[in-house]
């Protein structure tokens, strides 16, 4: 559970900094659950 959270937090912080326009805010929302996916497993 914590690298879970741990994982939500790094991308979180990314999704903030890399993100210029609303598309790209979606890219990084799907990336980060695409990184949720794998640390889930």
């Amino acid at each position: 559970m914590k690298k879970l959270v741990l994982v939500l937090l790094i991308s979180f912080g990314f999704m903030l900094t890399a993100c210029n326009t609303v598309q790209g805010l979606g890219e990084d929302i799907q990336d980060a659950g695409e990184a949720m996916e794998k640390a889930a497993n």
